[in-house]
């Protein structure tokens, strides 16, 4: 007699049953990241990629989930979804006291140049130091052209240290000869701040070896 392998057929019937009875629509979807099953959530926020309408529900998701998995299915929908409402909750992000989540919302950013450029200037001028550094952070790798232009206004106007010294580390990859001038009166304004010195000089010495 054959032996049926029950166990196996049980766990295919198991996922069909669970595709079935997963909603599929934006109420259901939004309804489910709070579901206590952390695969559901995980489940949800993917498929909520394609509704625009989702970012509010995946922000506020976000903002204490604990299961990593979850998370990031959040932010990749949220890049997905990419609107000024996704981006909008992202830069929360940045003010959230959890490190990772922090992160995560800065390699999101990351990934949306065309939204994240139009609020640069605005995140760049915040009141919070921390914040200009994240988003010095977020231009690391926004492939936009004013990038240079930006990291020339931080080191031009800003006068926190810190972040004045993420910019140059950023121009010393990205600075061309526009940038020189800038540098040479960053190095006169923090002449007494040997770090500073020595970044600008790295930045400037790569810019007139190309």
């Amino acid at each position: 007699m054959a032996i049926v392998k029950r166990g196996k057929r049980a766990s295919i019937d198991s996922v069909d049953s669970d595709e079935r009875n997963r909603p599929h629509d934006l109420a259901g979807l939004t309804a489910n990241l709070d579901n206590s099953d952390p695969v559901a959530r995980r489940s949800a926020a993917r498929d909520l990629a394609p509704f625009t309408d989702a970012a509010p529900a995946l922000i506020e998701r976000l903002e204490h989930e604990v299961d990593a998995t979850v998370r990031e299915a959040i932010l990749m929908s949220l890049t997905d979804i990419g609107n000024a409402t996704a981006v909008k909750g992202l830069v929360g992000c940045l003010r959230s006291e959890d490190v990772a989540l922090r992160n995560e919302a800065i390699q999101a950013m990351k990934h949306l140049p065309d939204a994240v450029a139009p609020i640069m200037a605005g995140l760049l001028a915040d009141p919070e130091a921390d914040v200009r550094i994240f988003a010095v952070n977020v231009l690391e790798s926004l492939r936009h052209p004013d990038v240079e232009k930006w990291l020339i206004e931080v080191i031009s106007e800003d006068e926190h240290i810190n972040v004045c010294a993420t910019a140059v580390d950023l121009l010393t990859e990205v600075g061309s000869e526009a940038a020189v001038a800038p540098l040479e009166a960053l190095k006169r304004r923090f002449h007494d701040e040997p770090y500073i010195v020595f970044a600008a000089d790295l930045a400037l010495r790569r810019i007139r070896e190309e």
